[in-house]
């Protein structure tokens, strides 16, 4: 039930009653007409509905049209802070009504100096409410979301109702936003990168065929497909051996901001354990592959990492077929990070190019990754 901000704005003042042990409970009235319970009872289902969810990105757009509808809002905006700390934005959902008069949502890719993005950037910097208006009659209202004091988001509300009447709402749910995904980041990320952990990998891989499904229509368009890209430190076991873990720990942490810096946004970055990372990327072409691929290896071997100095990464890669088994994408990727490996490191192979010219027809011995 949603909580009144001071105590005289509820009907009848709450109270604490004693029940066994001595811990109070906090009884508020019931609301006094059948609108009233209405209200509470469609705010109860869309905290319900949200938070059913056990994914970020479908938390998001739930949260996103949840709020649209109850505020009836003329859009309502989440971005999200990028993971790594830095004042960029990872993303951005909005939810507005569409030709149909429905409400529908659309993943808008942040580009840095968009002046439609300007208020929550400003509230995600500053962490405070900004209140503007938009328009005869039309306001906006910009909340951010907080967790240990540090503004991870913020939620914008433009619509007919004043701030001073909306921010009870939206604040309510930025807080019970930033408390869940703080326990689904804990479950999915990697505690150490913040990359995404390998749990995660096969709900990511579906969601990126899925989404193949959207380009197959255009006759016009090249055909796109997903890769999946493994790579793995050279000589991590001497790192640790020679300068000890709590430097190990920092080339790893280095290395995935070196990931975040070099890939898309829409490339899905994961640390499967110990020196073992992969990514998922969309292309149309291996070339396409190669060279992302490419410019990553050339930016780690030029990284100067405290005390280690220089570290370089051996890469294989391989294209996933839309009936393929993860185990099996993740197999042929390891056979072509195993031929790095075995023929000098600090270089990049894929599976079907090795394939093709018969590089991988004799026995292998079976790579690092501990397959499902």
């Amino acid at each position: 039930m949603a909580q009144c901000e001071t105590q005289r704005d509820c009907p009848t003042p709450p109270h604490e009653e004693p029940v066994t042990g001595g811990v109070p409970v906090l009884r508020v009235p019931p609301p006094a007409s059948a609108a009233g319970m209405l209200a509470h009872s469609r705010l109860l289902d869309s905290v319900a509905a949200f938070t059913h969810h056990r994914d970020v990105d479908a938390l998001d757009h739930s949260l996103a049209l949840s709020l649209a509808e109850l505020a009836s809002a003329r859009s309502v905006s989440l971005a999200k802070r990028a993971v790594d700390g830095s004042a960029e934005l990872e993303s951005v959902v909005n939810c507005a009504p569409g030709d149909d008069g429905h409400y529908a949502l659309q993943v808008i890719n942040p580009v840095q100096r968009d002046p439609a993005l300007a208020s929550m950037r400003r509230c995600i910097g500053q962490p405070q409410v900004i209140a503007e208006i938009l328009g005869p009659g039309m306001h906006r209202l910009v909340v951010p979301i907080l967790c240990d004091g540090r503004a991870i988001g913020a939620l914008q509300l433009d619509s007919e109702v004043p701030p001073s009447a909306s921010r009870p709402l939206v604040e309510g749910f930025a807080r019970i936003y930033a408390n869940y995904t703080a326990l689904l980041n804990e479950s999915e990320r990697d505690k150490l990168t913040g990359l995404y952990n390998r749990r995660t990998f096969e709900r990511h891989l579906q969601r990126l065929l899925s989404g193949l499904d959207a380009t197959a229509n255009d006759p016009a368009a090249a055909p796109v497909r997903v890769w999946l890209a493994i790579l793995d430190i050279d000589h991590f076991k001497r790192i640790n051996d020679s300068y000890g873990h709590i430097y190990g720990d920092e080339v790893i942490l280095l290395l995935a901001q070196q990931m975040r810096a070099s890939f898309r946004h829409a490339d899905v970055l994961f640390r499967f354990g110990g020196e073992e990372f992969v990514v998922l990327l969309r292309a149309s072409a291996e070339s396409t592959v190669h060279a992302a691929l490419e410019r990553f290896r050339r930016r780690v071997a030029e990284q100067v990492f405290p005390q280690v100095e220089h570290v370089t990464v051996s890469i294989g890669y391989a294209c996933i077929g839309i009936n393929d088994y993860p185990a099996t994408v993740l197999d042929r990727a390891d056979k072509a990070l195993y031929f790095a490996k075995k023929h000098g490191r600090d270089r990049i192979y894929g599976y079907e190019s090795l394939a093709a010219q018969g590089l991988l027809a004799q026995a292998m011995a079976p790579g690092s990754i501990d397959l499902f």
